[in-house]
């Protein structure tokens, strides 16, 4: 662990940088991670099932209606982990699952009706919570009442997130059976003491078990989930975690900071003192990249890893690369339907999300409408934010001339305000500026979010405001 006044270092695929503890003390602040922009604490509560409808209908309209990509929130977990900052309903009466299912075949026939049904879904995935959760029966059922009002793309992506801990080789089989591609392992951490620490204990053996037998069903992509900054995590003991990792092999690897923010998840305080910060939480992120790109995985950004001949570095390479609520993707084009209670839709200039707690959830589609609690319509200038932003975080360069080709504007007039906070940027090597261009180094890169807040127009509006995001490191 540095001292004090050490310099700290990071190592990436061959290239290094050495910078000093105050610079992380200076970039190391709240900040979102723009999943959206505007992010949702802008959304308005006065768009509802109305707005939701129109929008909708808006893009039926389009010249070229979009394809789709559904997301389906199922929220239910046995156990609540400590860490967890996921919408959930924890309960171990399975029983409890069943009029939630039924909600969420009435929300997809309402959506189902209102939808070109010419328009494709390129990609399909089942979040949490915790899907399996359900049983096969359950699973099949629903999966079947999704393609029964929707048309698939045969090559279309459909992928889950699963539990180690409650998925049986059964939930696997028929996950597979049922056309899923792509699964999502959460690991978190393999150490005893960390695991006892957040109520999630899930040893090696066990995980890796699971890993192998989806392997054997054919999977074709396979991601683990990790996060660094857990209570009483080293570099020591991080380090043997992704040896383990490593060792399994997976595609891709989510890297996540841990999100610390008991204003939020009360129960997240129940560890807080011996949560790592600062350098010492610094410094498990900086072993995690030089372990993983060491071992032939390239670091596309923020938190994810993906072996080279992933899907996701061939888009970054081809600058196609997209970012929702999902994090990374290689489906820029779709519009994003999100189901179930908290889910989260981007169609066209609008965001909007569904209820976030399962009775308020429950009385909307009981009343035979769309669930609809807050949103957004952009403004032009949200929309030229968000190209912007996202260009930043999805390929580490903007040029000017293609912003301003696309929005009509002079990027340098535009965006005066900026300057004096990007010179700021460039002074401490996060950036570099050449004419009509600002490139993202590898400093920048572990400071992502805070190039991308450069451009954020509303966080100006709410400095001094309390936090409301996680830290950037």
């Amino acid at each position: 662990m540095s001292r004090k006044n050490e310099a700290l270092e990071i190592h990436c695929g061959g290239e290094s940088v050495r910078f000093s503890p105050e610079l992380l003390d200076k970039y190391n602040v709240a900040g979102p991670r723009y999943t959206s922009y505007p992010t949702a604490p802008e959304w308005r509560t006065d768009f509802g099932p109305t707005e939701m409808r129109s929008a909708l209908e808006q893009s039926n309209g389009a010249t070229s209606p979009r394809p789709l990509s559904l997301y389906m929130h199922l929220p239910f977990c046995e156990h609540l982990c400590l860490y967890c900052g996921c919408n959930t309903v924890i309960s171990r009466d399975h029983g409890v699952a069943i009029p939630y299912l039924a909600d969420l075949e009435r929300e997809i026939e309402r959506f189902a009706e209102r939808l070109d049904p010419g328009r494709t879904v390129e990609q399909f995935h089942w979040g949490g919570g915790t899907p399996t959760y359900l049983s096969p029966q359950q699973m099949e059922d629903l999966f079947g009442a999704a393609r029964s009002r929707f048309r698939f793309d045969p090559n279309a992506e459909i992928g889950v997130e699963v539990d180690p801990r409650v998925t049986t080789p059964e939930h696997i089989s028929k996950l597979r059976r049922l056309g899923f591609n792509r699964l999502s392992l959460g690991i978190q951490d393999f150490d005893p003491l960390v695991q006892s620490t957040v109520r999630r204990v899930q040893p090696f053996e066990a995980t890796n078990e699971l890993f192998q037998q989806s392997r054997g069903e054919g999977f074709e992509s396979i991601n683990v989930d990790l996060i660094y900054g857990l209570p009483h995590q080293t570099v020591d003991l991080f380090t043997r975690t992704l040896d383990r990792v490593i060792e399994m092999s997976p595609d891709r690897i989510a890297m996540y900071s841990y999100a610390h923010v008991p204003w939020l998840k009360k129960q997240q305080a129940a560890f807080a003192r011996f949560i790592p910060e600062g350098t010492a939480k610094f410094e498990l992120f900086a072993a995690g990249l030089r372990q993983l790109t060491s071992a032939g995985y390239r670091f596309i950004g923020f938190d994810h890893f993906a072996r080279p001949t992933d899907e996701l570095c061939v888009a970054q390479e081809e600058r196609t690369l997209a970012r929702n609520f999902q994090g990374y993707t290689t489906h820029s084009g779709c519009d994003l339907l999100g189901l179930g209670v908290s889910a989260i839709s981007g169609i066209g200039r609008v965001y909007a999300q569904n209820f976030r707690d399962l009775a308020s959830y429950t009385r909307r589609i009981g009343d035979g409408d769309l669930a609809t609690m807050r949103g957004i319509r952009l403004t032009d200038d949200d929309v030229l934010r968000r190209e912007v932003i996202l260009r930043i975080l999805c390929h580490g360069r903007l040029r000017a001339r293609e912003i301003e080709s696309e929005f009509g504007i002079d990027f340098e007039r535009y965006f005066a305000d900026e300057s004096s906070r990007l010179e700021d940027l460039e002074r401490d090597g996060l950036i570099e500026r050449r004419p009509g261009e600002i490139s993202v180094t590898l400093l920048g890169r572990i400071f992502l979010r805070v190039v991308g807040m450069v451009f954020d127009a509303y966080l100006r509006r709410r400095e001094g405001d309390a936090p409301l995001f996680s830290k950037t490191v």
